[in-house]
Parts: structure tokens; C-alpha cells; sequence
């Protein structure tokens, strides 16, 4: 049960606000993550939200310092943060 309430406060990149960073801990969806991963979003690598589109989403991430990604909301929330 304490494994559901880690899972549901952990931080997300959908979390993130602009300008903010975060280490790319795991994925949440593994059809997902397999798209992400394919992608460049590598357990390790640094992501900083840089854009939030007017209603807020899609957003726009940089990957690694490397290069930009738009993202929606759903696909972000499936990248767990450190």
C-alpha cells in the first residue's frame, strides 16, 4: 500500500513549472516509456520545462541541454522525476 501512495506523490514532469529542471528517474507506462526512450528521455538524463503552451498544454521540454520536445500533459506525467 505504501508502494500506491509513493507512486501517487511522486513528481512528474508534468509537474515541473517554467524554467524548473529534473532528473529522469522512471517511467509510469511502459508502452510509453518505450516511445520516450526511442525519444531520448534516458533514466539519468536532465530535462528543463522551457514552454507551456496558452491552455497549458502541450508543453515543451529540453532534453540533455541536446534539444527540444513537445510533450501533452498525459505523456509528461508518465516521466517520474528524482
Amino acid at each position: 500500500m505504501n508502494l500506491n501512495k509513493e507512486r501517487m506523490s511522486a513528481r512528474t514532469v508534468s509537474h515541473l513549472k517554467k524554467g524548473e529542471k529534473g532528473i529522469i528517474k522512471s517511467f509510469t507506462d511502459r508502452t510509453m516509456s518505450l516511445k520516450l526512450l526511442e525519444m531520448g528521455c534516458l533514466p539519468g538524463c536532465e530535462v528543463r520545462l522551457d514552454a507551456i503552451a496558452p491552455f497549458g498544454d502541450p508543453i515543451c521540454i529540453n532534453v540533455g541541454g541536446h534539444y527540444s520536445l513537445s510533450l501533452r500533459l498525459n505523456e509528461a506525467a508518465v516521466i517520474e522525476l528524482e
